[in-house]
């Protein structure tokens, strides 16, 4: 019976043993550490194929529209090791202090497009001239992301005020936004066309339009076809094999040598602070109160590496490259060798 006894907790002895090394390898293989990474909708993607490849780390994702995301950590509601997201000088607005952090890096390059599909209504008319006359169909409605939540929404109303610019039709604002919603034409300051948002609960969308929380909110409504176009970016569209219109590089946010013309729009979000015009660009940083601070390093040096760059392209998002930072002197050693300064 006593040796009955020693060869049953051998037996469990192995087991366990068995299944300790079963679980170190399979950790090994997807990553040893976990790292909290709070990130734009729009980085949902790249960010998972980044977890599945052998980066070394494990990724917990949470994502949300990048204004909650600085909101979120800047008002103590969440404590990530990092920080990503689709418009760099959110981090500049919210973060750099020193409680959060001292830097940022620019990683990736968007645009925006307008979505569709081939069961959308005009999908055979639709073109780069005639979209927002299309969009102002009695019978043909839209979708965007929360225009005081996410870059991704307040993007929309800067290319859609910058379209009366392009186009020379000072109604294109009043016809898509200010006619299914309960925001206004921009008023003029200093020359600028300053727009002002409003919150969920105040925007009170009208049967034509579709608001959801932030950008990617909005993709189930395209693809279930109960909207006909969605305004986002072309990663999103590339993502999700969904067809779009190239909108003319004055209004779509991607290029530098337009950004003297981007800047002539803005947006007032209801906390204050007033966002311009400018090519879109991508910002990340490591957190200084980061609990897994060397693993969250290992990350950053994935997502810049060839390999993560490709994901990144592959995805549908232009890679900075190489990549930028405002205070190369603050960052992590490691990283310091493949940013370059910006001013």
């Amino acid at each position: 019976m006593e040796n009955s006894k020693i060869s049953v907790v051998l037996i469990a002895i192995i087991v366990v043993a068995g299944a300790g090394l079963y679980f170190y390898s399979e950790s090994a293989f997807q990553g040893s550490s976990e790292v909290f990474v709070l990130h734009a909708g729009s980085l949902t993607k790249p960010f998972h194929e980044i977890n599945k490849r052998d980066n070394k780390v494990n990724l917990r994702l949470e994502d949300h529209g990048s204004v909650e995301v600085v909101r979120f950590i800047s008002e103590g509601g969440r404590n990530p090791d990092v920080a990503a997201v689709s418009d760099y000088s959110l981090i500049g607005d919210f973060l750099i202090s020193e409680e959060f952090t001292d830097w940022y890096i620019q990683f990736a390059r968007n645009n925006v497009v307008l979505c569709y599909t081939d069961q959308s209504k005009y999908s055979e008319e639709i073109d780069n001239n005639n979209w927002y006359k299309i969009l102002s169909k009695s019978d043909v409605k839209f979708g965007f992301g929360n225009p005081n939540a996410d870059p991704g929404g307040y993007r929309v109303m800067m290319v859609i005020q910058l379209a009366e610019i392009k186009y020379d039709n000072s109604q294109i604002f009043d016809d898509l936004i200010a006619a299914n919603t309960a925001m206004k034409a921009p008023e003029m300051d200093n020359g600028k066309y300053i727009i002002k948002a409003k919150t969920m609960d105040q925007l009170k969308p009208s049967s034509e339009v579709e608001v959801a929380v932030k950008e990617v909110a909005v993709i189930p409504k395209l693809e279930t076809g109960s909207i006909d176009y969605m305004f986002n970016y072309r990663s999103i569209a590339k993502q999700h094999d969904f067809k779009y219109v190239k909108l003319p590089d004055q209004i779509n946010l991607s290029r530098v040598k337009h950004a003297d013309i981007y800047k002539k729009v803005g947006i007032k979000l209801t906390g204050g602070k007033v966002k311009m015009g400018k090519p879109i660009v991508y910002g990340i940083t490591i957190l200084n109160n980061a609990k897994n601070k060397g693993d969250a390093v290992d990350f950053l040096k994935y997502l810049l590496s060839e390999k993560g760059q490709k994901v990144l392209e592959n995805m549908g998002q232009q890679p900075v490259s190489p990549p930028r930072t405002n205070n190369k002197d603050a960052l992590p050693q490691e990283l310091q060798k493949i940013v370059k300064q910006v001013n």
